[in-house]
């Protein structure tokens, strides 16, 4: 059985490039397009990691990390922030918040892939 992996991203384009280099590693991917929705599936479907942008409509991707962070069901589960924000200053807040990892938009795919792989395993 192949590790599932949730991408939360209101980014069409990145979701669907992002799907494609994991299932191409033989991982198994889910979906949500905001952070209200990508909470809700992360409780349900239990991933190994959860990638996550933070700038989405409804609550962004620090106030999901926070929630996910908060509650026992998702506690554990490994989050890599992928975001277009790239001062200290937002890196800094999401590490706080709870993420492992975080990775500069845009990003090259080999680059995500690895680090993807070594939190993984």
């Amino acid at each position: 059985m192949s590790k599932k992996v949730l991408i939360i991203d209101d980014e069409p384009g990145v979701v669907k490039m992002v799907r494609y280099l994991l299932e191409k590693s033989s991982l198994a991917v889910v979906s949500a397009n905001e952070g209200e929705e990508g909470i809700k599936l992360a409780a349900q479907e239990k991933p190994y990691l959860i990638l996550m942008d933070i700038m989405m409509p409804v609550i962004d991707g620090n106030e999901a990390t926070r929630r996910l962070k908060e509650n026992e069901t998702t506690r554990q589960i490994p989050i890599i922030m992928l975001s277009a924000l790239g001062q200290e200053g937002d890196v800094a807040k999401s590490l706080e918040l709870g993420a492992m990892d975080y990775i500069v938009k845009p990003f090259p795919p080999q680059e995500l892939l690895e680090r993807v792989k070594k939190i993984l395993g």
